[in-house]
């Protein structure tokens, strides 16, 4: 039986492994066949939209691979927008509206108030938070 799922991400991109292990589960559930719809990011979990992140060459660009799994399985990617505001991840629009000089969140994600949470934990048969 396919489920339909919707990820709570709550750990930055490093210093953690929350946000990884979302990752890794994420890849692990769309190979058994299940749809993955959303995955919102809150608290420090927005850190994971920032497109200003940079790597070691050796390391693994969990940004990236957020927007390639985006692209790939059509997969939303939310960053709360006030706790990416107080955390410096900045959209576009944001910027406009507070007057910011530049904007820092990486293609494919897009900011959501927390009616993004809600509408997906209604309509999601699991949610799993990390």
């Amino acid at each position: 039986m396919s489920l339909t799922y919707a990820i709570v991400v709550n750990g930055p991109a490093y210093g953690t492994q929350a946000a990884r292990s979302a990752y890794q589960f994420s890849c692990a559930l769309l190979e058994l066949g299940h749809t993955l719809t959303r995955v919102f990011f809150y608290q420090d979990g927005v850190l994971n939209g920032n497109i200003l992140t940079a790597p070691a060459s050796d390391e693994f660009d969990l940004v990236a691979a957020w927007q390639q799994l985006a692209k790939t399985h059509q997969v939303e990617l939310q960053t709360c927008v006030a706790a990416a505001l107080r955390r410096g991840v900045i959209g576009e629009q944001e910027a406009q509206q507070h007057q910011l000089s530049n904007h820092n969140l990486a293609v494919g994600f897009e900011q959501a108030g927390l009616g993004g949470l809600t509408e997906v934990l209604l309509s999601a048969d699991r949610v799993i938070q990390f």
